[in-house]
């Protein structure tokens, strides 16, 4: 089929689901959906709050539209980078019910917002891309709610996160991404039992010689009773839907009324039941936890993740792996991620080899990460200290701010496998003390609410400098993450002098499409870098800046309010840097051999397929080979290892196309050979 005509083909499809209600994923399936229909209004004069547009039967606004929840108003027509409070309000029926607590969830709203039911005020919250939730039991009545929601998104100021510098520099004094406002991500009810599960953390440590593992369960349980409660805890864990024998060691608790308490179990899983969780073998368990009558489950992995040697090792072996920086910005939806999107662009990265990586510095929605669990994908996730000066770091509102965000962020995706590692912020002066102090402060911080994961931030400070590693904040860290752009050899040889024992990650890399040579020098960039990446063992990975094109208020951006950074552009078509990406970044490459013609059209294809020794490397397990006519499982290959395959052909059409696949089904590579 034509190319242009897929192309677009996918434009209408994408059109269709922007303009229909998208399918927005909420975890909990006992959710009670508050998405759809809402009234609308922006309040560009600060008139909301003095008029008391929350309160029941007062004097509101009478001319409001109806949105669709989620919603980013920064992106629809007729508020179109709107800057400051708009009002969103929800009306639905509820008939309460006695024993039980009624949570109101909020996966993200960006960026301050503030919450009223039935007139009266709820709770607030500031942060733009993690959850929040309220107790709203006392405050539902029978019959008609109402909810009303403010929500401001004038951020990029001194004193929020993200924010711009404080240094009084003009230059400084722009933004990295567009604020996109609104109810960007799910709204909904749950139903509690009185004494109930807040949370669940999930924590294995294999023995990879015994092949056996531990787990330890750690249940937060709020008894929001008026009397005191030890609740009765039973654990199941099953392996693909098969129940996994375990004997758990748990203490009871007593936890007072109106309190919170931690409730641990822990258990040994025997070597057969252990299946370690890798990018091509990943492999989940579910855990499910009752607690009194209340129960919470999740999905886990085991693995291990370590420091040796100048290496990052998952489950003993060298992490050797090709990433990139996804950035929350689509045609139409803003910063929204429906399903649809991220399917699309989780199954365009992995297929890139886009498979290590920090997504952005924010962020983004569950969903991905539980793509990322189900399909094997390494994230380091990071909350927004872009660029934030000295002086903002060290102020204590500002830090007070920055723990809240990542400790929503942690307690979101503490039991997700993909998650391996948290970077406690982007390109700030980490050679001066204000830095210093909040790289050393704020890891120490992050390792009290998840100790199992590894810690860095992205720097741009050590590609010339400085002279000592006492000098800068990567002492601090497991891994360097590097921004590096332009002069990769000079600065990873500097880095490597520096931290010779600390593994190297190239956080930011890349050029854009549109500068000098263009597109054909964007893909010429991949290969360059490349050869320089396969000298240096201590790379561990390398995440191009960006995976896609994305709005932006900064200098330097297009007049049609894009930056083209990306692989694919703002529409996620392709540009010839993708392929060149997909087959620099593939573990595995392929060879012609010979051809050989046979009787009745019975032609064979020998083929060498050989598994990187260098950069991207890993041991391949379970891939596989594709023609029009055949499927042809792939040995398991260790790096540097080479086997040759014979490939049936039928017919003969002069060449052939060959596409390798994962063992999670997804492209890596792809070729054609001409047949003689």
């Amino acid at each position: 089929m034509n190319h242009k005509f897929l192309n677009l083909l996918l434009v209408i499809v994408c059109c269709i689901c922007q303009n229909s209600f998208a399918q927005f994923h909420i975890k909990d399936p006992g959710a009670i959906s508050l998405n759809g229909d809402w009234l609308f209004i922006l309040d560009p004069a600060e008139l909301g709050i003095s008029n008391q547009w929350y309160k029941e039967n007062s004097a509101k606004p009478s001319r409001q539209d109806v949105v669709t929840v989620p919603h980013c108003f920064s992106t629809d027509a007729r508020y179109e980078f709107f800057t400051g409070t708009a009002w969103y309000r929800k009306f639905f029926p509820w008939k309460p019910t006695s024993g039980k607590r009624v949570i109101l969830h909020f996966d993200a709203a960006y960026y301050k917002t503030v919450v009223w039911l039935n007139g009266q005020k709820v709770g607030e919250h500031e942060g733009g891309y993690t959850p929040f939730n309220f107790d709203v039991t006392s405050l539902l009545k029978n019959g008609d709610n109402e909810l009303v929601v403010a929500v401001n998104n004038n951020t990029w100021k001194t004193n929020t996160i993200p924010g711009v510098k404080d240094n009084g520099n003009v230059n400084d004094a722009f933004v990295g991404w567009v604020n996109y406002g609104g109810l960007i991500r799910p709204v909904y009810l749950t139903i509690k039992p009185e004494v109930y599960v807040e949370n669940i953390r999930i924590e294995t440590t294999p023995d990879l010689i015994k092949n056996s593992a531990s787990i330890t369960a750690r249940i937060r349980v709020k008894n929001a009773s008026s009397n005191a409660a030890t609740p009765k805890v039973e654990l199941a864990v099953f392996l693909d839907k098969r129940p996994v024998s375990l004997r758990w060691k748990t203490k009871s608790v007593s936890i007072p009324a109106g309190q919170t308490a931690l409730i641990e179990a822990e258990a040994t899983i025997a070597a057969t039941d252990v299946k370690l969780w890798n990018l091509d073998q990943p492999n989940l368990y579910k855990l499910k936890a009752f607690v009194g009558s209340d129960s919470i489950d999740s999905r886990f992995g085991i693995r291990k993740i370590e420091i040796r040697d100048a290496q990052i090792l998952l489950n003993g072996n060298p992490l050797k792996v090709g990433g990139g920086n996804r950035v929350l910005d689509y045609p139409g939806l803003g910063s929204m991620e429906p399903d649809w999107l991220v399917e699309k662009d989780f199954r365009l990265m992995k297929e890139a080899g886009m498979e290590f990586q920090r997504l952005t510095h924010y962020t983004p929605g569950e969903y991905f990460y539980d793509l990322a669990d189900q399909y094997g994908m390494l994230i380091i996730s990071e909350v927004g200290n872009w660029q934030l000066t000295p002086k903002q770091m060290d102020n204590d509102s500002m830090r007070t701010k920055y723990k809240s965000q990542f400790r929503e962020m942690a307690e979101r995706d503490w039991n997700h496998p993909s998650v391996i590692a948290y970077s406690v912020g982007n390109e700030y002066l980490s050679d001066q003390p204000g830095g210093q102090r909040w790289t050393k402060d704020m890891i120490a911080f992050a390792r009290e609410v998840d100790p199992t994961r590894l810690y860095t931030f992205a720097t741009n400070r050590l590609n010339t400098l400085p002279a000592k590693p006492e000098d800068e904040a990567s002492q601090y860290v497991d891994f360097v993450s590097t921004n590096t752009y332009g002069g990769h050899a000079r600065s990873l040889d500097h880095i490597h002098k520096l931290y010779p024992d600390k593994p190297v990650f190239i956080s930011e890399w890349g050029t854009r499409s549109d500068g000098n040579g263009a597109e054909a020098q964007q893909a010429k960039h991949i290969r360059e870098v490349l050869s320089e990446i396969r000298k240096r063992p201590y790379v561990a990975g390398i995440s191009w800046w960006t995976y896609n094109d994305y709005r932006s208020k900064l200098f330097g951006t297009n007049v049609n309010g894009f930056r083209q950074w990306g692989i694919v552009d703002p529409n996620r078509s392709p540009r010839a840097a993708y392929k060149v990406h997909q087959e620099e970044l593939s573990p595995i490459t392929i060879e012609k051999v010979e051809y050989q013609s046979g009787e009745q059209g019975l032609n064979t294809l020998k083929v060498k397929l050989t598994a990187r020794p260098d950069f991207p490397a890993r041991k391949l397990y379970g891939y596989y080979l594709k023609t029009a006519q055949s499927k042809v499982l792939i040995p398991d290959l260790n790096p540097g290892e080479s086997r040759e395959i014979t490939v049936p052909i039928r017919g003969f059409e002069g060449r052939a196309h060959i596409s390798i696949y994962k063992t999670t089904g997804f492209l890596t590579t792809e070729t054609e050979f001409i047949l003689k």
